[in-house]
């Protein structure tokens, strides 16, 4: 971990300071940078000397290494087992009756042979590229941001100083991005469970220290709780393994969502007036309270309306081919189904982080209605025709989809029940050619963004949900 600041200048050092004209004056850097025009050598020296950790040379807005490093540092505070010879074999055991079950209710194939087990160091080493990939677009566009804020005026007499301050954002960035990864690493229990698998050979995973805490309290056996994790796990990687446009699909997201990134220069400037320079510490929890928060534009929202929509449809997804393939075998799932959904909905302090610093939520909103939507399309028709809806992101269901499962599941089972060969058909098509009208399509697929807001999913909300029909299909 970083060292702590030193305590900030007293109000003697103020004192005989002498008064030199501020370049920042009238500029969101004011505050922070008003305190570098003066002062002895000694607390410069003293500040600088921090500054520098946190200022290596690095290529893009955010510095990994030491992202990695910091991260690994917040893991290396608790115990962390390395998992032995017996935990793989558990985890192993659990993968193989898992994937049997699963292999009765989705068409998705297994999407590999094997699978293992993580410690948290295990898995900040594996996340890492996911990490960079979710955070660089947000973090090169608010860095950029940070910059432009300033006149040409401050940047003139700022002089060598514009180096420090073009970095300044990237190293608070790295940071807390280190700090957000590490803590994550505490609370997360397998290679998909922020929601995009952070590896890219579809090989399940589980961290195996945090699913036995998951499990703490529940008064369910550990051997039951691996083993619905492991079919949690192994439900993701199958879908993404059998979708692969789909990883990419929910980046594409997140970029268009980072290219859009513009600053609120009087929104940093009242925050950054509290500040002291010389103390990191506090700028970093001004940081964690959200210093660099933006409004989201159009472009943005509906971006980000189509990231949680993907994120809820993969869970809820996983939530029905997992309650599908314990129904009749694991009575202990539905108390673990709904601890998960709980754990979904409340998120995690180290998730609310990640969140406050770039914007995004890596969590899916609307589970509940997404896994309802599912389960009405297997009932109305089969688990090869839920499936199906996977093979190209513009058939996927939009946000309004989710508030009416039962219509969607209708809509699609008629659009599969067409025989687009059939003479009715035919003379439908020739009826509305003539008349100047499109013509009836086997399948209209809903637009690709959806700009209206997701409604949030407590996990304890009572609206009537679509009876979905007992036992795997």
């Amino acid at each position: 971990m970083a060292e702590h600041p030193p305590d900030g200048p007293s109000d003697n050092d103020d004192d005989q300071r002498p008064s030199q004209p501020n370049p920042f004056s009238g500029t969101p850097f004011e505050q922070l940078f008003g305190g570098l025009g003066g002062g002895d050598a000694g607390g410069l020296q003293a500040m600088f000397g921090q500054l520098q950790r946190m200022f290596a040379p690095h290529e893009g807005a955010v510095n990994w290494e030491y992202v990695r490093d910091l991260a690994r540092q917040v893991v290396a505070q608790q115990p962390d087992r390395s998992p032995d010879a017996a935990d793989l074999g558990r985890v192993r055991d659990a993968a193989r009756l898992a994937e049997h079950w699963l292999d009765q209710a989705t068409e998705f194939p297994a999407s590999s042979s094997t699978v293992v087990s993580w410690s948290r160091a295990d898995w900040v080493e594996t996340a890492m590229p996911a990490w960079e990939r979710l955070v660089e677009p947000v973090a090169e566009s608010v860095v950029t941001a940070m910059a432009g804020a300033l006149p040409a005026e401050a940047k003139a007499m700022a002089g060598p100083m514009m180096g420090m301050l073009n970095q300044i954002g990237s190293a608070l960035f790295s940071q807390q991005i280190g700090q957000a990864v590490g803590g994550l690493a505490h609370e997360v229990v397998s290679a998909t469970d922020i929601g995009i698998p952070v590896g890219d050979d579809h090989t399940p995973a589980i961290v195996i220290s945090n699913a036995a805490e998951f499990g703490a309290g529940l008064g369910v056996e550990d051997d039951d709780v691996l083993l619905y994790l492991v079919l949690r796990e192994c439900a993701h990687q199958r879908l993404f393994s059998s979708a692969p446009w789909l990883k990419d699909y929910l980046f594409s997201a997140i970029e268009e969502y980072g290219r859009g990134i513009t600053i609120d220069t009087a929104k940093i400037e009242n925050s950054i007036a509290q500040l002291d320079p010389t103390n990191m510490e506090a700028m970093q929890e001004a940081l964690t309270g959200g210093l660099f928060d933006v409004e989201p534009t159009p472009a943005q929202q509906a971006a980000l309306t189509r990231l949680e929509t993907a994120l809820a449809l993969i869970e809820g997804w996983v939530d029905e081919v997992v309650g599908q393939s314990t129904a009749q075998a694991m009575p202990q799932a539905a108390q673990l189904r709904e601890a998960v959904r709980r754990r979904r909905a409340a998120g995690g302090p180290a998730e609310s982080t990640f969140a406050a610093l770039v914007g995004l939520e890596l969590r899916p909103r609307r589970l509940r209605d997404a896994s309802a939507l599912w389960g009405a399309l297997r009932a109305a028709e089969n688990a090869k025709a839920r499936d199906s809806v996977w093979a190209h992101p513009q058939l996927l269901p939009t946000s309004d989809d989710l508030d009416d499962p039962l219509g969607f599941a209708q809509r699609t089972q008629e659009a599969d029940n067409l025989d687009v060969d059939s003479p009715e058909f035919d003379a439908a098509l020739s009826a509305m050619l003539s008349e100047g009208a499109d013509p009836p399509a086997p399948h209209d697929p809903p637009a690709p963004y959806d700009a209206e807001p997701n409604q949030p999913d407590d996990g304890d909300d009572d609206r009537p949900r679509p009876e979905t029909g007992p036992g795997p299909a």
